[in-house]
């Protein structure tokens, strides 16, 4: 009887309903009972991601955060635990500025970027001017030639897709 009972046991660890009574991260982290049914921490910060409610709680602390969620309908309150995520980890990386100097960051990189393609595009249409010979017939329209003019502004562009989408910031 007791080896059943032991087997049991076991069974329920390896099938995680021992799991399911842990406490979320957020109760873990303030040290208090959670009932994970009442708990508006725990859909959103689950007790195998203590980080993300370890950063929000520095930043804006649990009473804030409760206060925030338990005001938002409860289908937005998944994207606003990731805003809040988010905004923690650049405050972490940045106290000043968080996202705001992210986001300078990233749109004087745009700038930068966007001049080095504009020289680029110049440097190739004079390059281009350089190399080709006079593409233009001077022949008079009386002799019966036709003036021949090749476009100098012929370029095509490429996008590489695969970098598209990908997310600078890791939570």
């Amino acid at each position: 009887m007791k080896e059943n009972m032991k087997m049991a046991g076991m069974m329920r660890k390896q099938t995680g309903q021992a799991a399911a009574a842990s406490p979320c991260a957020a109760c873990k982290l303030l040290r208090r009972r959670c009932a994970a049914q009442e708990c508006v921490f725990a859909p959103y910060f689950p007790a195998d991601e203590p980080h993300k409610f370890a950063s929000v709680h520095k930043v804006f602390g649990a009473s804030n955060v409760n206060k925030m969620l338990q005001e938002l309908p409860e289908h937005q309150r998944g994207d606003a635990v990731s805003s809040l995520v988010y905004e923690a980890n650049a405050r972490v990386r940045d106290p000043v500025y968080g996202c705001v100097g992210a986001i300078s960051s990233l749109q004087r990189q745009v700038d930068t970027l966007q001049t080095q393609l504009a020289l680029a595009q110049a440097e190739v249409v004079h390059m281009r001017m350089r190399s080709m010979p006079n593409m233009t017939a001077t022949n008079s329209p009386e002799n019966g030639s036709i003036s021949q003019t090749k476009s100098l502004f012929s370029m095509d562009m490429v996008v590489d897709e695969a970098d598209i989408g990908e997310s600078l910031w890791s939570c």
